[in-house]
């Protein structure tokens, strides 16, 4: 079983240590994976979704997106679904509404982290506070974008993007470039959704639903005649309508749901930490602070930042 080698507290106190963690840190992260262990979960995922704070957490989106998350977990992992406060992720697209959204995900990463979480997902396809996460945390930190990017990588040589917003567009081709996969981008191509209630009512209204899948097949038809191997659509909310309705495939081109991508990525990077001690790199980007400055940081802005960092 790929567990095993870290159910051991000792063992895995020794891989935290080999990972960069101080004792202290160490010692608390072993002790957590063997406590999981013993409860028959192997992997406990936190994902943060933005759609589920506009449409509240037990609404027909948020039924269905947890649906097709659990559907894709392995048996032991276990994944809690959470948005943001009331009022908050109206409109994400908006950049400095987004800003103001980020700091809600980036106090949510650092409670998941403390909570005995094993990674953090943020299941948004702007991924706001993804880098700054990883800087500070030590589980893995994963977004919505690059996991089905890279996923259509291993999966295709070129891939498209099915967009549901032209103000998506920037954002995504941003995202895309900070992979450095841009290379792999055949196109990015427009569903003619008018406004985003639309997509809600997909998921109550059979019509809307079917119209909603007619598109993005549209839109697909068009990036696979531009030369696309594999197709991307933009956003969890198409995502859980095309899995919802069973649609992995358009013709012969593969459709990557990135709910499902983010979550196996996920447990594959907590089996890679629990195996190895570690997984984000802390050698340059996502190095954090140490010494006096970590020391004066934390006096401004609070002890809990940058857990494990001496």
């Amino acid at each position: 079983m790929i567990h095993q080698p870290c159910v051991d507290g000792s063992i895995g106190f020794q891989r935290g240590l080999n990972g960069g963690l101080n004792a202290t840190t160490a010692r608390r992260w072993a002790l957590i994976v063997y406590a999981k262990f013993q409860r028959g979960i192997l992997v406990k995922l936190f994902y943060q979704s933005m759609g589920v704070a506009r449409r509240s957490e037990s609404g027909l989106y948020a039924q269905s997106l947890t649906k097709t998350l659990q559907g894709a977990a392995a048996p032991g992992t276990s994944i809690s679904v959470h948005g943001l406060g009331p009022g908050k992720a109206i409109a994400d697209q908006y950049r400095f509404l987004e800003l103001l959204d980020t700091q809600e995900i980036l106090e949510n990463g650092l409670r998941a982290e403390k909570d005995g979480y094993d990674a953090f997902l943020i299941g948004n396809i702007f991924e706001p506070g993804l880098h700054a996460l990883r800087e500070a945390l030590n589980i893995p930190v994963l977004g919505l974008c690059e996991s089905s990017v890279q996923l259509a990588c291993l999966m295709g040589a070129g891939f498209s993007i099915v967009n549901v917003n032209p103000k998506f567009t920037r954002r995504i081709t941003e995202n895309i470039a900070s992979t450095g996969l841009s290379s792999r981008l055949i196109s990015i191509d427009e569903m003619q959704v008018e406004r985003g209630q639309v997509l809600d009512r997909a998921f109550e209204d059979e019509a809307v639903r079917a119209n909603v899948i007619g598109q993005f097949m549209a839109a697909a038809r068009q990036g696979a005649a531009k030369g696309a191997e594999v197709v991307i659509p933009a956003g969890g909310i198409v995502m859980a309508i095309l899995a919802s309705a069973g649609v992995y495939a358009v013709d012969s081109v593969p459709v990557v749901n990135g709910l499902i991508a983010l979550v196996k990525i996920a447990e594959l990077a907590v089996q890679v930490r629990q195996l190895t001690g570690s997984f984000t790199s802390k050698r340059m980007m996502y190095a954090p602070p140490s010494g006096k400055l970590l020391a004066d940081i934390r006096k401004s802005y609070g002890e809990h930042l940058y857990p494990g960092a001496t």
